[in-house]
């Protein structure tokens, strides 16, 4: 990797080893590395047969941001380059550290923004990526996290491709001088206060007085952690076809089949699949400990962040978090118009000859509401009256599920309970036009 000099030649090879986009997009900070990308992909401009532009993203967090995107729309109008200008707000949340709040507005807007089909080119290179999977052996991370960046994603509506991640700083900055580029320089890059700093300038420099190669090193460890990270998930994936509990569930009885270490590599793929992220491996240890053994009557659950996890039967729930409605609390609805329900649920109907509710009883509307406790149906086709309690076991809701669920009331007489029973009298007959109630949930 690192004996590579960079040149646009090198870069066109790396690009054609990935679909050509419908055009190439550079993230351009103004600093050299960004610089050293744009320069180059343009020289190969009539190469690639597809547009090239370039996007700064203006954080507004430096006295000198306003003067950096200036410079920036000047380097691009001399090399005839679109150049779009996003504008975010940094400020790091109470806790949070600003290199991951800049990171993370950085990357959404640039998500957000790319054109479909476009390939975003950034520029981390080989010295970055080794800070990076030094920054994730400090944090204890597993092979997800040692393989650090990845060469390509998918990324918005199209991918984002790091192409000089082969490349030293030094073969970057040999190449900015023989072309005689002019780029900035953020005063904070100096600043050891910051975490990636501190490693850059404290800890790597010292590595290479004894292992002038180390980047070069730990980069190659990185991509052998992608591999094992690829296998990991690669066994995970045939794993959740066989725990497969339908509608998005896991089977616990087949995870309790299986090793501990595999029980945690299937959880961490189901759940990076469904949130986006893994949880830490304290939230695994407390799952594996509060679900699999719980007795059947319990309701187990653990959180974390804005999703919890929680077993019903033989199945394990991913939900995100929602605010349950209080069981007092009643909204008339007009049916005019869907209606959304205090939880970001939405209530609408469909009309439906022969199911649902009598259209003939909904003139005025109906109010909804939610269980108090006691309320009973006679579910159309059926002869008794029965609780709902026993109506959601028998029809296995969990229990999460039965405080959140709408009830439809008409003249204070429980209509319908949404999405699952129409009560008698108030369902449809086969030559009357009746209204279904869907309930979307959040």
């Amino acid at each position: 990797m690192g004996d590579h000099v960079f040149s646009p030649d090198a870069l066109y090879r790396h690009l054609l080893a990935h679909p050509r986009p419908a055009g190439f997009v550079v993230a351009y900070s103004g600093g050299m590395d960004s610089h050293v990308l744009l320069d180059a992909l343009v020289r190969l401009r009539a190469r690639l047969g597809v547009p090239v532009q370039a996007v700064h993203v203006n954080h507004g967090l430096q006295p000198a941001a306003a003067a950096w995107q200036t410079h920036c729309a000047g380097v691009c109008h001399a090399l005839c380059v679109t150049l779009a200008t996003l504008e975010v707000d940094a400020a790091p949340l109470r806790g949070e550290s600003p290199e991951a709040a800049a990171r993370a507005a950085r990357y959404t807007a640039l998500a957000g923004w790319l054109p479909p089909g476009h390939c975003l080119l950034t520029a981390q290179h080989q010295d970055d990526q080794a800070e990076t999977v030094l920054l994730q052996l400090a944090r204890g991370s597993g092979v997800h996290g040692l393989a650090a960046m990845p060469d390509s994603t998918g990324f918005g509506a199209g991918r984002l491709l790091r192409p000089l991640l082969g490349f030293s700083r030094q073969h970057l900055q040999r190449y900015a001088q023989s072309q005689q580029l002019c780029w900035v320089e953020d005063p904070s890059n100096a600043d050891t206060a910051y975490t990636r700093n501190f490693l850059r300038h404290r800890v790597l420099d010292v590595l290479r007085e004894r292992w002038p190669r180390v980047s070069d090193s730990l980069s190659r460890s990185a991509a052998h952690q992608a591999e094992a990270a690829q296998l990991l998930d690669t066994l995970a994936d045939l794993d959740l076809v066989a725990l497969d509990g339908g509608e998005g569930t896991l089977r616990v009885s087949g995870l309790q089949g299986l090793s501990p270490a595999r029980q945690r590599n299937v959880l961490r793929r189901w759940l990076r699949g469904s949130t986006g992220t893994a949880p830490s491996r304290a939230v695994l240890v407390r799952i594996l400990h509060d679900l699999p053994g719980s007795r059947p009557d319990a309701e187990p659950c653990v959180r974390w962040g804005a999703f919890e996890l929680r077993r019903y039967r033989d199945r394990l729930h991913l939900l995100r978090r929602a605010n349950t409605p209080a069981p007092a609390q009643t909204l008339h609805w007009s049916l005019d118009a869907p209606l959304v329900l205090p939880d970001g649920s939405v209530l609408q109907v469909i009309p439906a000859r022969g199911q649902g509710i009598r259209q003939g009883v909904l003139a005025g509307g109906v109010r909804v509401g939610w269980r108090q406790g006691g309320e009973r149906c006679r579910p159309a086709g059926r002869r008794h009256h029965h609780e709902l309690r026993k109506l959601f076991q028998e029809g296995g809701i969990p229990p999460w599920e039965r405080a959140r669920t709408p009830l439809i009331f008409i003249d204070d007489a429980l209509a319908a309970v949404a999405g699952l029973w129409v009560c008698e009298p108030f369902q449809a007959r086969a030559d009357e036009a009746g209204m279904q109630v869907c309930w979307k949930k959040a």
